[in-house]
C-alpha cells in the first residue's frame, strides 16, 4: 500500500493574517481535488516556544498601533532595502534552526509550503546545507518579495504579480520554477469570469473592511459617510465588537456593520453583492477583490507591508487610493463618486484590472501543487 503523501505548510504566528489565511486556503482547495493528501498547518513559532507565540503577536499589534513609524523604519531597513545583497539571519537561525530540524525529521512531508518568509528563510538555509532534500515552494502573501525569504535553494515560486518574476530571475531562478497565481484565494470565492462594466454612480452598494482583527480607522471613516448620499455601505467590522456596537448605535439606514465572516459562501454573495471594495492593501482582501473584479479603494495602510503593497499596486494603477479623505470636505460617497463619473479613469482602471488577470495562470494553486506532488 502507497504511503499517505503528506504536505506541511509554514506561515508564521497564529493571528489570522495573509499567509495563515493563505495556507488555510491551499490546504483546503488541496483536500477538495485530492482528499488522500495529508495537510498539516503548523506556526513554528508556536511549535518552537508554545505560549510566546500568543505574547509576541500581542507585542506586534501593539507595537503597529503605538508606534508606526518606527515599526515602518525598521521593517523597510531590515527586509526591503539592498534587495539584492545576500543578508544572513543569524538570530532566526539562532531560533529556529534546531526547532525546523525536529519539525521535519517529525512530519517527513513530501513537499513543504511556505507561506511566510521567515520559514522560507529557516529551509532554504537547511537545503542548502544538504540536510533537507525536500521539494520547498514559496507562496508570496504580498505583493513583493523581501530579503528574509529564501531563494537559492526553493524549488518553486508562486508569485502574486507578473512582475515579480523580474526579481526572482535576478536573483538566479528559472521561469520553469515560476508560477504567477495572484495570491492565492479560498476557493469559494468564486473567480469572476470577465469583468463587467462598472455601475454608474447613482446607486451603489460598498464593502468597507478593516481586515480580520478589525484595525485601522474605520471610525473615521464612518464619519464621513453622508446619510443624504444613496450608496449603501456595509462594514465589516472583522472580529471587533466595540466598533461593530459603536456602528450599529449610529442606526444610520445607509450603513450595515456585518460581524467577522468566517463562511466563505457567505463572502463569496457579499463580494458578488457590493460593487466596490473600501479597504487596507492587505494581500488576501486586494487579491479576492482583483479576481472578482471589483474597483479597490485604499483609505488606510499598516506600517510596513502594507505600505509597501500600497505603492506597488497604486504604481501598477490596480487600486485607487484616497489620499485626502480625511482633509476632504466632501462625504466618502461623494469621493467615490467622482471616480465613477470620471469615464476615462474607469476605462484606464478595468484595463489594468484587465491585464493583470491575463497575466494570471488558469490553473489553480492547488492544482499545481497536486500536479507538483505526483
Amino acid at each position: 500500500m502507497e504511503r499517505q503523501k503528506t504536505i506541511l505548510f509554514l506561515p508564521f504566528l497564529q493571528i489570522p493574517s495573509g499567509h495563515y489565511q493563505v495556507a488555510e486556503a491551499l490546504k483546503e482547495g488541496i483536500r477538495q481535488k485530492q482528499p488522500e493528501i495529508r495537510c498539516e498547518v503548523i506556526d513554528i513559532l508556536s511549535y518552537s516556544f508554545g505560549k510566546m507565540e500568543t505574547v509576541v503577536s500581542k507585542t506586534y499589534l501593539k507595537w503597529i498601533k503605538a508606534s508606526p513609524r518606527s515599526y515602518s523604519w525598521i521593517y523597510r531597513t531590515n527586509v526591503y532595502t539592498n534587495l539584492f545583497k545576500n543578508k544572513r539571519f543569524r538570530l532566526y537561525e539562532f531560533l529556529f534552526l534546531k526547532y525546523m530540524r525536529k519539525l521535519l525529521a517529525e512530519k517527513q512531508p513530501d513537499l513543504i509550503i511556505c507561506t511566510h518568509a521567515l520559514p522560507s528563510y529557516i529551509v532554504n538555509y537547511l537545503k542548502g546545507r544538504g540536510e533537507v532534500s525536500t521539494p520547498i515552494i514559496n507562496v508570496y502573501t504580498d505583493y513583493f518579495v523581501h530579503r528574509v525569504w529564501g531563494i537559492r535553494h526553493i524549488d518553486y515560486h508562486f508569485i502574486p504579480l507578473h512582475e515579480t518574476k523580474d526579481i526572482l530571475r535576478q536573483k538566479g531562478v528559472k521561469d520553469h520554477q515560476i508560477f504567477i497565481t495572484g495570491i492565492p484565494i479560498h476557493h469559494k470565492i468564486i473567480k469572476a469570469e470577465e469583468i463587467k462594466p462598472f455601475k454608474s454612480a447613482s446607486r451603489l452598494s460598498i464593502l468597507i473592511t478593516g481586515g480580520s482583527l478589525g484595525v485601522g480607522t474605520i471610525e473615521e471613516l464612518v464619519a464621513k459617510i453622508d446619510q443624504q448620499n444613496k450608496f449603501h455601505f456595509y462594514i465589516l467590522c472583522g472580529t471587533n465588537k466595540d466598533l461593530y456596537q459603536k456602528i450599529t448605535r449610529l442606526q444610520k439606514g445607509n450603513i450595515t456593520p456585518l460581524e467577522y465572516i468566517k463562511c466563505r459562501d457567505t463572502m463569496n454573495k457579499l463580494y458578488n453583492q457590493v460593487d466596490a471594495i473600501v479597504t487596507k492593501p492587505g494581500g488576501v482582501t486586494v487579491s479576492e477583490s482583483l479576481f472578482k473584479g471589483k474597483p479597490i479603494f485604499i483609505y488606510h495602510a499598516l506600517p510596513g507591508q502594507e505600505e509597501i503593497n500600497l505603492q506597488v499596486l497604486e504604481k501598477l494603477g490596480l487600486i485607487i487610493h484616497l489620499k485626502q479623505w480625511r482633509e476632504e470636505n466632501k462625504s466618502l460617497g461623494e469621493q467615490l463618486s467622482a471616480f465613477f463619473q470620471d469615464r476615462l479613469k474607469v476605462k484606464g482602471y478595468q484595463n489594468e484590472l484587465k491585464g493583470y488577470r491575463e497575466k494570471i495562470i488558469r490553473k489553480s494553486p492547488a492544482e499545481i501543487i497536486t500536479e507538483l506532488l505526483q
